[in-house]
């Protein structure tokens, strides 16, 4: 006896005959697909939101909602499940009108009966991509939403309700913030939540390129425009046709490079190295810079028409130094992200690994405090995390900053002769020259246990 092959596909027929519904259920059923049966739209709606429904076969006539009707809101609640209409002769019209509202395809009752196993057939495996598509878009809006931008700051929420305002829209961005304030991260969260989000996301830093080779790359050029350019290349607008380029430290563009750009902003149209034609595009434009560019365009070294057309939409990102109050949960969330990464179990940060780090100058910014934290990660020997791990820099310009305070001066003494003797307080005890009742109680009182 031949064995059917199964499905993981799931199937809801919706019939107020429900002979014919038992009928196809039981047909389906052998063909291995799982099945659910409704009597009305209102009980098959139920069901579609209850279950992982991939393909409905619905009567386009039902007592309580038309076939039609029922389509649109299927596909409007669940847009990936497939949806094949059952009609009599009469109805083929509302089959055909099912279709153009969504629906799969139609199949006449009693007429198409062979039909029905290969269309259900087709139309899951239609649904499943379309469902792994649904899951995977999900995931990386997940994963590139403004909900993962860390800190509660007023500083940082600002200027995550001006970004999330912005972003439904084609409106040119300009970001402005120091190094590592995470500019590109606030433009693809820009990109992920706009209409492009399916298509490319570009992202060039133009610091990175001589001005010569940045042409190249962001327009692309002919087959023997110069030595070495043996056939066409695209650039990364044309790479980001539909989608969105971001243009980091937009500042460091040359002036030549900044008067094709400016074409690119007014007419969404430029011309390749060694081309005769113009290629047009349809574009996103997202830049950002840590200069101050309006001073720059006002002294001379930026064109002062580009930075009007690229400052539409401004946003300011505050520095790491600026909301201090957010360090604590950056450097938590970084710690779990690296220690996961490398299979190391660790509890948490001393007080004074905290304190250390808010009390820190970051130059770098976020970026410099991810790697802090990437580091101590990579040299940690215990679940508690100390200062001890920490660049020498930063215990340095500790023991600096609390140089007024006697008890501080004592307890980084303390702090330093214990990590000498990996934590052995007898032998500390001896090297600073007190008693062991005596070190356990400083201990005690410098909360160093």
């Amino acid at each position: 006896m031949e064995t059917k092959t199964k499905t993981a596909a799931s199937v809801l027929v919706i019939d107020d005959e429900q002979k014919l519904a038992s009928l196809i259920a039981r047909i389906l059923e052998l063909e291995g697909f799982q099945i659910f049966q409704a009597y009305t739209a209102k009980e098959g709606l139920k069901i579609l939101m209850l279950e992982d429904i991939h393909v409905v076969i619905s009567d386009v006539k039902l007592p309580d909602i038309n076939g039609i009707e029922l389509v649109k809101q299927i596909k409007e609640k669940k847009p990936f499940v497939e949806v094949i209409s059952l009609t009599a002769y009469g109805t083929i019209a509302d089959g055909v009108q099912a279709i153009k509202h969504g629906g799969f395809d139609y199949i006449t009752k009693g007429d198409d009966n062979e039909k029905i196993i290969p269309l259900v057939y087709k139309a899951a495996e239609k649904a499943q991509f379309q469902l792994r598509v649904f899951n995977l878009e999900a995931r990386i809006a997940g994963k590139y939403s403004f909900e993962h931008i860390l800190g509660r700051s007023k500083a940082i929420e600002e200027a995550v309700i001006v970004a999330k305002k912005v972003a439904p829209t084609d409106t040119t961005v300009l970001l402005l913030g120091e190094t590592g304030t995470g500019k590109e991260v606030f433009a693809e969260s820009i990109h992920y939540e706009s209409s492009r989000r399916l298509q490319s996301f570009v992202a060039v830093n133009c610091s990175s390129f001589p001005a010569e080779l940045l042409e190249s790359e962001l327009f692309g050029y002919k087959a023997g425009s110069f030595t070495g350019a043996v056939k066409d290349k695209k650039g990364l607008f044309e790479e980001a046709d539909n989608g969105t380029i971001f243009l980091d430290e937009i500042g460091e563009m040359s002036p030549e490079l900044q008067a094709k750009l400016l074409r690119v902003l007014e007419s969404r149209t430029f011309i390749k190295i060694g081309d005769t034609q113009t290629t047009k595009v349809n574009i996103r434009i997202l830049a950002a810079t840590n200069r101050d560019l309006q001073k720059e365009a006002e002294a001379g070294h930026f064109r002062l028409d580009l930075f009007y057309r690229l400052s539409v939409f401004t946003i300011k990102l505050p520095s790491l130094n600026e909301r201090k109050n957010d360090i604590e949960l950056i450097a938590r969330h970084y710690l779990k992200e690296f220690a996961d990464k490398v299979n190391t179990r660790i509890e948490g940060m001393t007080d004074e690994f905290i304190h250390v780090l808010t009390q820190h100058h970051w130059k770098g910014n976020v970026r410099e405090l991810k790697n802090v934290i990437e580091r101590v990660v990579i040299l940690a020997e215990k679940s508690m995390i100390g200062v001890d791990l920490l660049p020498v820099e930063f215990r340095e310009t500790h023991v600096e900053s609390d140089a007024l305070d006697l008890g501080s001066i004592e307890k980084q003494h303390i702090y330093k002769v214990l990590n000498y003797t990996r934590g052995n307080k007898t032998e500390a005890a001896r090297l600073l020259c007190i008693g062991l009742t005596t070190l356990y109680r400083k201990l005690d009182e410098y909360k160093l246990n």
